[in-house]
């Protein structure tokens, strides 16, 4: 059961941009004493004392501070996920992002961290990928790359569809760039057992690490990144797809969306209007089935 109020120290130079952002999400600001402000909105309720103590009160305050005030404010998810019993045992952790988008590159991410690194990992308040937005995981992944070793492959599409070709299965590309990872992480930090996300039968991983001569202790997990390292990870792989896919947007000068949607077939169809069909290979992957709503349009 969650109290009825949450409050935590605010850095004040992040006032404004808190200020702002509530504005901007439909709050009404007033100034009652001892305040900086306080701002209303149904369900929620926050006041910022001149001591630099932020409340939260109202039903909507766990949304609201888990979907804005952790990643955006606050830096770390301690309220959404309290604190649990995590793996000390030095580890390396991988995990992938960019596999069910058409657009973008595939990133597989390694990262290493021993007992004192991993308490890091948890006052960052590393968890879910998911529940984060695009700016706040790469922040998160920059203070991760500072505190911890790490390992990350950025297969562009040019490159992706090369080796699909070769590979002619998505789960044996997936296991190319895990065993990648692995074995430049394993050099660097001397450490042989790896925890990954599992993507496909066991002996898939295990066979690409055997093509490297890498002989690991190797765990596959479903739902591996409740382990805070592969968490780590997935971080790390997020934002490296994240920044593939805006460098992309940014060369081709086309907004190019994730996922695999509607919006992404119109996006390829501009594309090809654009630059050609000829071109398509170097931003998309092209054996998605997607790929041929761009075409036949």
């Amino acid at each position: 059961m969650k109290p009825a109020s949450f409050v935590a120290e605010i850095d004040p130079s992040l006032a404004q941009k808190l200020k702002e952002d509530l504005l901007a999400q439909g709050f009404e600001l007033s100034q009652p004493a001892y305040t900086l402000f306080q701002a209303k909105k149904q369900g929620v309720s926050c006041t910022f004392y001149e001591s630099g103590k932020l409340m939260v009160q109202g039903k909507g305050k766990d949304d609201f501070i888990s979907y804005y005030l952790e990643p955006e404010i606050l830096g770390n998810l301690s309220y959404t996920y309290p604190e649990t019993t995590h793996d000390t045992t030095p580890h390396i952790g991988v995990d992938e992002a960019g596999k069910g988008d058409v657009f973008g590159p595939l990133c597989v991410a390694a990262l290493y961290a021993d007992a004192q690194q991993i308490t890091s990992l948890i006052q960052m308040g590393i968890r879910d990928s998911k529940r984060l937005s695009d700016p706040a995981i790469i922040k998160l992944a920059e203070k991760i790359k500072k505190e911890c070793l790490h390992s990350i492959i950025k297969i562009f599409p040019k490159r992706y569809n090369e080796l699909y070709e070769q590979f002619k299965n998505l789960n044996h590309l997936l296991a190319w760039g895990h065993a990648t990872a692995i074995e430049e992480l394993v050099e660097k930090s001397g450490c042989f057992d790896i925890i990954i996300d599992q993507f496909a039968s066991e002996h898939v991983v295990e066979n690409a690490l055997r093509k490297k001569s890498l002989k690991v202790s190797l765990s596959q997990r479903h739902r591996g990144e409740e382990d805070i390292v592969v968490a780590g990870a997935s971080i790390l792989a997020r934002a490296a797809f994240v920044q593939g896919i805006e460098s992309l947007s940014k060369e081709f000068q086309l907004d190019l969306p994730k996922g695999a949607s509607a919006q992404v077939v119109a996006a390829g169809q501009k594309f090809i209007t654009t630059h050609g069909k000829q071109t398509l290979h170097q931003v998309a992957k092209l054996h998605f089935k997607t790929i041929q709503n761009f075409l036949t349009a």
